[in-house]
């Protein structure tokens, strides 16, 4: 589904955030990605979904998505492929402040020229039902992660890329948010990558990594949650 193959990307000092980075991700698996603050995980999102360019390394394509080279793209194919297969929940959430919950879910729906239906379905699911017309600003934070996350899984990606998504919620919340993720990957056969620093968050995932400024690594993480109850 994804594979990086020897990604480089500096800082504009030079410095290298991320040097030769190489994994296979493939399609149904929930992986989530923890590392110290500094690292470059929100860079490595921002490049694997285009929007960020790696530096010239010896990989001519250091990013393949279903086998296509996103260095091969130019702006618009790249934005057609962004808009199709991948889903994305950023930290700052942007939402659109002048649509509705409903409008701003069924976007990317509109954009694919799919059904409209499942916006209202998605909005139910992560317990927003019943407020499609509010706006954007009569909601809390985490009320703005979940429209953010509606929002991102709504068409069905084949990639879903998520930036903390539980970095506003309560801990019930959060966890109802992770079940939803996760069903509907493996409902739908997609990859999710999650950049979290939360452990009970890691847990969820099929598989951890640890980014670190030697590479990349697989670890093992136990939920505390779960911890205090055994």
């Amino acid at each position: 589904m994804l594979e990086l193959r020897q990604l480089t990307k500096s800082y504009a000092s030079g410095h290298p955030v991320l040097d030769k980075l190489s994994w296979r991700f493939r399609a149904g698996e929930f992986v989530a990605i923890m590392g110290d603050s500094g690292v470059g995980k929100s860079t490595l999102l921002n490049l694997i979904a285009g929007l960020d360019q790696p530096d010239p390394g010896p990989q001519a394509s250091p990013i393949l998505v279903d086998g296509v080279a996103m260095s091969g793209l130019d702006d618009d194919a790249a934005t057609r492929l962004r808009r199709a297969r991948m889903g994305f929940i950023f930290q700052a959430f942007h939402v659109l402040p002048h649509l509705t919950l409903l409008q701003n879910v069924a976007l990317p729906l509109l954009l694919n020229g799919l059904p409209r239906g499942r916006a209202g379905q998605m909005l139910e699911a992560v317990g927003l039902g019943g407020r499609g017309a509010d706006f954007p600003h009569q909601l809390s934070g985490g009320e703005l992660q979940r429209v953010a996350i509606a929002r991102a899984l709504v068409h069905r990606p084949a990639l879903v890329l998520a930036d903390e998504p539980t970095g506003n919620l309560d801990p019930d919340t959060a966890d109802t948010i992770l079940t939803l993720l996760r069903q509907e990957i493996k409902a739908t056969g997609a990859c999710a990558i999650m950049v979290t620093h939360s452990h009970a968050a890691a847990a969820m995932a099929d598989k951890t990594l640890l980014l670190t400024k030697l590479g990349i690594q697989e670890t093992t993480i136990v939920n505390p949650f779960e911890q205090k109850t055994r």
